[in-house]
């Protein structure tokens, strides 16, 4: 490695090449910087990759069976031969390999020593940048060093627009293993993009594909800076690929360096401006600049980026190094300076979920923005603003009234989630029947609101979210009759085990309370008269007697509840499904399913995908008392299966705050560790980043210990005892408080203006906080 590296605890390595496991390190691996996210395949590629290049809010439709993210030009192609020789691991014979991902730089080093059919050794060493510094621009330094021989070297670098996205799979009987090589050959692909300008010459290659459906123009401009005795030897432009060659003679034992720098913009950057000179003159800017300025001023910016948010456990190095490596993906995922795009669920890293965004956003990911990067929790908040004529459409659609928000949504806001699963073999039915995102949705807006006061946003971009999706609800309950409320049928809650089911309370519950809290907005809203308010109102037609309406109905809404054991039961009639125990778990200690069954047949029985009952004692802390939290986590955690990557976080939150503490930390590991080991055997499809969200939460909210209660933060912490402290900052009401948290004492450290005071809550005792005074409190015993 030619650059230095941070501390091992800021590093992920690979330090040998797996077929088997080439596509899960792509996705580990990923560079990106919420503009894009680029997979961590090998510069010269190999058979069985699965690269992919992923641009926020590039999707597009054309013969795919729903809407997909774009799989964009690949601008990675950098192919070394040694005298004619590609230099490559399924060519050659690998001496030794070594990758590293810096999480603290967000660059990707490789070092790879080949031997060629001819008995010479060369190593290859690559650094590669996504620039956070500037997000249009992406490079990579290549070193070649022929350690025993002297020859002729070629160095040939490409931007590649023949892509594919991935979209049927057959449905072959049992489940086959495919050789790595072939497995993605056996998908039916959808083509999204056709190529309108191809330009290669000796200065640089330059390619520009449009979106064949949504009509977007993707433009990339590449340059190759080679050593001075190097060589041009061709431009070349095929059908959907254009590349620049360059030759050295290279004497044994000294190393020479090649950089490609490269620009990145589409139609949806440009007001008018020309695509292809946009990303000319970025590029030229660049490279006057060179690659190693680039890469410093983006260090700079993870640097700032990483104090804002970086989470330390102190003497747990593999749990530390576990919170950076998602926490690096949560960076990379999102973009605050495009509020019409967001993320999705496996991020920008692969083309699971076709790059569709869930409720994840605003319940797992959202937390980790609005409390470390508010800026980005605006961002992501505006694109349900954004997309809301689509959520109109979908409650149009379906016979309702208001905004509806897609369970699966991409650029339009419109429902996108597929009727069948890939190879056809079952149906799909949250698309219909998860409505509980809608209200998640409202959550989101008003969690930001709480941490940072944005009345601003509130009244210009939040308050018509909630006011359109409230209509929807009272559109959407229906009245009982005989039992005199309102109800909600054939749904599915955060437990997608269970489908067709009523009133779900989590979905219930979240309505009611969605219904509550925009009656207290409009109030207050109401009550500053502002004339943008008022305006609104007119706008919509919307009345005090309509918001008195909501309030109304939310005071019906059925919430299924046993008093005798406290029990919150999770839909309408369950209690009565088989209760069947979980009586073997895997090697991860997470539940094997019972024999006979799967996730299409345990709709009969009482074993939950997720948690939805203790989702809800989670999101809602002060609704429910703690004797109720408690029994309701007792009686729904041993049925759950964690068959999704959210669940093990929650578990490990509310397992703390209930008293039950027996496995919070294993929970923890389980969800910190759900890509960075591949635990749930999926992580080539892209990263599980709800579960980096989640992974979040559990540190700070679970151990730490934090809450947003009644407007103010609150902290009720505890700690493992392998573990010495935990430190970790949140902003807050636009201030910084840095937190330590030990087993006899917690430190706070407020950051603000001078005279500054901000009011928190510890161990259920009011405290005041002092800008820039350190507060100690005494943990009491456990």
């Amino acid at each position: 490695m030619h650059f230095m590296l941070s501390s091992s605890d800021w590093l992920i390595e690979e330090t040998k090449f797996d077929l088997d496991e080439a596509n899960f390190r792509e996705t580990i691996f990923t560079v990106g910087n919420g503009y894009q996210g680029t997979r961590g395949s090998l510069e010269e590629g190999h058979k069985g990759e699965l690269s992919g290049t992923y641009l926020a809010g590039v999707y597009d439709h054309h013969d795919s069976t729903v809407i997909d993210q774009v799989n964009a030009p690949t601008w990675l192609p950098l192919r070394v031969r040694v005298e004619g020789e590609a230099l490559d691991v399924q060519t050659c014979k690998v001496i030794d390999h070594r990758r590293v991902l810096d999480l603290q730089t967000g660059l990707l080093h490789r070092d790879t020593l080949f031997e060629d059919s001819k008995g010479r050794h060369t190593r290859i060493a690559s650094v590669r940048l996504a620039s956070f510094a500037d997000q249009h621009i992406c490079g990579i330094r290549l070193t070649v060093t022929p350690v025993n021989h002297s020859s002729t070297i070629t160095v040939e670098s490409a931007l590649d627009a023949q892509r594919y996205n991935l979209d049927r799979l057959p449905a072959y009987q049992g489940k086959p293993e495919f050789h790595p090589e072939v497995k993605w050959e056996k998908w039916a692909k959808s083509r999204h993009l056709m190529v309108t300008r191809a330009v290669s010459s000796n200065n640089g290659t330059y390619i520009e594909a449009l979106t064949l459906d949504t009509g977007i123009s993707i433009g990339m401009a590449s340059t190759l800076d080679g050593p001075p005795e190097s060589e041009f030897q061709r431009a070349e432009r095929d059908y959907e690929r254009v590349s620049q060659t360059v030759s050295i003679k290279a004497a044994q034992g000294q190393s020479y360096t090649f950089d490609k720098l490269v620009a990145i913009y589409t139609s949806r950057d440009l007001n008018g401006a020309e695509l292809a000179a946009k990303c000319e003159a970025s590029l030229e800017s660049a490279q006057a600049r060179g690659l190693s300025a680039c890469l410093s001023d983006s260090a700079a910016v993870w640097r700032a980026k990483w104090d804002a948010c970086d989470c330390i456990v102190t003497s747990d190095a593999e749990a530390t190094r576990a919170m950076r490596f998602n926490i690096y993906h949560l960076l990379i995922a999102a973009n605050e300076n495009d509020p019409r795009a967001n993320i999705g669920a496996k991020s920008m890293s692969g083309e699971g979920y076709k790059g569709h965004i869930f409720w994840d956003t605003e319940i797992f990911l959202l937390p980790f923005y609005i409390f470390t990067q508010p800026e980005t929790a605006k961002a992501l908040l505006k694109y349900r603003y954004y997309t809301m004529s689509g959520a109109i459409e979908n409650a149009k659609v379906n016979g309702f009234k208001g905004a509806q928000y897609a369970w699966e949504s991409a650029d339009t806001g419109v429902e996108t989630t597929p009727k069948w699963t890939a190879d056809g073999a079952n149906r799909i039915w949250t698309g219909e029947e998860e409505i509980h995102v809608t209200a998640c949705v409202a959550f989101g807006i008003l969690s930001y609101v709480a941490a940072t006061s944005d009345r601003d946003f509130l009244r210009d971009f939040g308050a018509e979210v909630l006011y359109q999706t409230s209509r929807f609800w009272v559109s959407r309950l229906e009245w009982n009759d005989d039992h005199d409320r309102y109800e909600l049928t054939c749904v599915i809650g955060p437990d997608e085990f269970h489908e067709h089911v009523d009133n779900n309370t989590f979905t219930n519950r979240m309505a009611k309370w969605h219904l509550e809290q925009t009656a207290r907005v409009f109030a207050d809203l109401s009550a500053d008269g502002s004339r943008e308010h008022e305006e609104l109102m007119k706008r919509l037609g919307l009345t005090a007697a309509e918001v008195q309406r909501w309030i109304e109905v939310a005071g019906k809404i059925y919430i299924p509840f046993d008093p005798s054991r406290n029990l919150i039961e999770q839909f309408e009639g369950y209690f009565q499904l088989e209760d069947i125990p979980i009586t073997e778990w895997d090697e991860n200690h997470m539940p094997v399913y019972p024999e006979g069954h799967d996730h299409f047949s345990l709709n009969d029985s009482m074993l939950l995908k997720q948690p939805d009952v203790i989702m809800l004692n989670y999101l809602l802390p002060d609704e429910f008392s703690d004797e109720i939290k408690a029994a309701n986590y007792a009686f729904y955690e041993k049925r759950t299966m964690h068959k999704s990557s959210l669940s093990p976080a929650i578990h490990s939150i509310m397992g703390i705050e209930v008293g039950d503490i027996s496995s919070a930390h294993r929970y923890f590991e389980r969800s910190a560790s759900v890509d960075l080991v591949n635990n749930q055997g999926n992580t080539q499809d892209g990263m599980h980043i709800a579960s980096a969200g989640g992974t979040w939460q559990s540190l700070v909210c679970g151990f730490g210990g934090f809450r947003v209660k009644h407007g103010k933060m609150t902290f009720k912490p505890w700690l493992p005892e392998q573990w010495t402290d935990i430190r970790f900052s949140l902003k807050w009401r636009g201030n910084d408080v840095a937190i330590v948290v030990a087993h006899d004492e917690c430190r706070f450290l407020l950051t603000a203006p001078a005279g500054t005071q901000e009011g928190i809550e510890f161990l259920g005792r009011p405290v005041t906080l002092l800008a820039g005074e350190e507060v100690v409190f005494a943990t009491a015993p456990a």
